[in-house]
């Protein structure tokens, strides 16, 4: 979210753009995604949401500079800032290093056809009788507001049924041995590549509560999309992350 939040705004300003961390990226499969002009490497300004603040002479990597923002009583387990839309973003100046979790989609909603563009992956025939499940294990799992229990994907899965007899089910999954836990009938896909891709061009999902899945849903082909109400704090009914509602008339959250 922070490369199409930074590139929406570059454009949208005329500025030029860049993506430091390049190294760290794992999104090789998408096809020519363009990462800007190389990043200077002198000290620029900063944009900070989570401090709400602007400054200067800040290092170029990553790693050194991110340590030094974290205000927890704003941020969750994971350090994301956990407000919403930050208005203060409109008026950054040029030469301004941004970072943030921007999963508000006031930062980029607005140009999701831009976007399905840059985010362009191989094309996947999928069947209009398989519903994609993109579930999240990992760390999440450890974290018991966060997970998703059982009861969210079998309300999903019956949901799904309903609306869809004869609906065939397939998960895709960074943590494919918790995820047989969960669904031990199922075929169990693993790989940023195919799960992206899928969840791409799925015809329906069932996604959990992660960027990674939700991202894909918005810029895809699903006719129809079941997400956990609350988000990020279903289990406790708390909108905890108020930025991650999503107004997408195909989304169903329960």
């Amino acid at each position: 979210m922070r490369y199409i939040t930074v590139r929406t705004l570059a454009e949208e300003k005329g500025f030029e753009w860049s993506m430091v961390g390049r190294k760290n990226f794992k999104g090789a499969f998408f096809v020519g995604l363009n990462f800007g002009k190389e990043p200077p490497k002198i000290g620029v300004h900063y944009y900070n949401p989570t401090l709400n603040t602007f400054g200067g002479n800040l290092p170029i990597e990553p790693e050194i500079y991110f340590s030094n923002f974290i205000e927890k009583d704003i941020r969750d387990e994971f350090g994301n800032d956990i407000r919403s839309y930050d208005p203060e973003i409109n008026f950054i100046e040029d030469n301004t290093l941004i970072d943030g979790c921007f999963e508000d989609e006031k930062y980029w909603g607005h140009n999701l056809g831009n976007i399905r563009k840059w985010l362009g992956v191989e094309p996947l025939e999928m069947p209009d009788d398989l519903c994609v499940i993109g579930f999240r294990g990992g760390e999440y799992a450890t974290v018991l507001d966060l997970f998703l229990p059982k009861e969210y994907w079998d309300e999903a899965r019956k949901l799904m049924i309903q609306r869809h007899p004869g609906m065939r089910f397939e998960v895709h999954t960074d943590d494919p041995e918790m995820a047989k836990k969960f669904f031990p009938i199922f075929p169990i896909v693993q790989g940023i590549d195919v799960n992206w891709r899928s969840v791409r061009y799925a015809k329906h999902l069932i996604i959990s509560n992660s960027a990674f899945y939700i991202i894909p849903s918005l810029i895809g082909e699903a006719q129809d999309i079941i997400a956990p109400r609350y988000w990020a704090r279903r289990n406790t009914k708390k909108w905890a992350r108020p930025a991650c509602y999503y107004k997408d008339k195909r989304i169903t959250y329960i």
